[in-house]
């Protein structure tokens, strides 16, 4: 048998079982306001059209294949950067090189974030540390804790801000781990380098960071919690030039008020990583389907109003990897967390992404590489 490394953070398969993060806020009604003014999506019927995006595929396989850098990773968040460039983020990364059989050397270096920036000369990768000793963007507390990162968003005098959720060990197993709290990193726009790391709220169990959306002097912030059960969309906002380091309220059903406590969800059946954006005169929203265990189902949802309501959900894709009758037939593998990049939207053309993972990370994940690695879809999205 071979000699594997068991990974602290479990490669955050954990983080798709229902509850497993969390500690779920009192409130389990979802919000069924009426959306302020009307839109061109209200009662509108959504279909799609999904194939893979090759020119990604083949560039992020060639490049984790033979780059020497950056090997996979998930979360797959994106944010143009100055220069043209566009910076991919990872949560959990593997860095160093592929075998020529496709396997992940065992002793592979592991990261728990980093960022894979992508110009028309190709791809690179950035993370903190040295290069004989590798650590992610936003290295581990001295304690141990360490970071996932959320969606990240420009700040202010040439900088990025990425929300990220904190965790520690409970025990020895690789899904012995919970989440502690929520923070906010700034980075330096051009060098992607930490400069600060301060406290974001963090009283309810909410996972803040899912998602942002910025609409003029307006942040969005979109979370997930378990309310009985159910993993849903909580939003909160600032407004000002400080962005998600400003002062927060939250969406209470009717108003925003300053308790994050009175948060209520916004909509169900959303995954840890989701995207909201606007879309014509409304929003569309993309997640992976929790409504059902490992669901294989891409699904979107509109509405006129970044609070909701949302529609019933629409199909976008069905991803082929999960399962023994999956592409991989391996029944320890699934998708999870697909959301939308809509800086590279082109009319009704998407990009989407989602990742692939296995619950067997001390042995599938070093005998194929290509299983945690990002997967690229276009959707063509038609509204009559």
């Amino acid at each position: 048998m071979k000699n594997r490394r068991i990974l602290a953070a479990g490669l955050a398969t954990a983080s798709v079982l229902t509850g497993a993060l969390l500690a779920a806020p009192a409130s389990a009604t979802v919000a069924t306001r009426t959306a302020i003014g009307q839109c061109s999506l209200a009662d509108k019927t959504l279909t799609a059209t999904a194939s893979i995006n090759a020119p990604l595929t083949e560039q992020f396989t060639t490049y984790a294949d033979t780059g020497g850098e950056w090997t996979g990773g998930d979360s797959t968040y994106s944010l143009p950067l100055r220069g043209g460039k566009t910076g991919w983020f990872f949560s959990d990364s593997f860095l160093g090189t592929v075998n020529a059989d496709g396997s992940r050397p065992t002793d592979s270096p592991f990261v728990n974030n980093s960022v894979v920036v992508q110009t028309s000369k190709g791809l690179s990768t950035i993370t903190g540390g040295t290069p004989d000793a590798p650590a992610g963007i936003i290295p581990p507390e001295p304690d141990g804790k360490w970071y996932w990162i959320g969606n990240p968003t420009p700040g202010e005098k040439h900088t990025v801000q990425v929300p990220l959720l904190q965790f520690e060990k409970t025990g020895p197993n690789p899904f012995d781990f919970r989440w502690t709290a929520n923070r906010l990193a700034t980075l330096d726009d051009e060098t992607l380098q930490l400069q600060s790391i301060v406290d974001l709220p963090s009283t309810t169990g909410i996972n803040w960071g899912s998602w942002t959306l910025q609409e003029g002097k307006t942040t969005y912030i979109y979370g997930i919690a378990d309310p009985e059960g159910v993993r849903s969309s909580y939003v909160a906002r600032t407004v000002g030039k400080d962005a998600l380091a400003g002062d927060w309220t939250f969406w209470n059903g009717t108003d925003w008020v300053a308790d994050e406590a009175a948060a209520v969800p916004v909509v169900p059946y959303v995954a840890n990583e989701f995207s909201v954006a606007k879309y014509r005169d409304g929003y569309l929203l993309v997640t992976q389907d929790t409504s059902e265990l490992f669901s294989t189902r891409i699904v979107a949802r509109t509405s006129c109003s970044p609070t909701g309501p949302f529609s019933e959900p629409v199909e976008l894709y069905r991803t082929p990897e999960t399962g023994l009758l999956g592409s991989y037939e391996d029944a320890d593998v699934f998708t999870y967390n697909a959301h939308e990049h809509p800086q590279l939207r082109q009319g009704n053309s998407l990009l989407v992404t989602y990742n692939v993972n296995t619950f067997d990370n001390v042995g599938d994940v070093y005998d194929d590489a290509s299983i945690y690695r990002p997967r690229f879809v276009d959707v063509e999205l038609e509204v009559r």
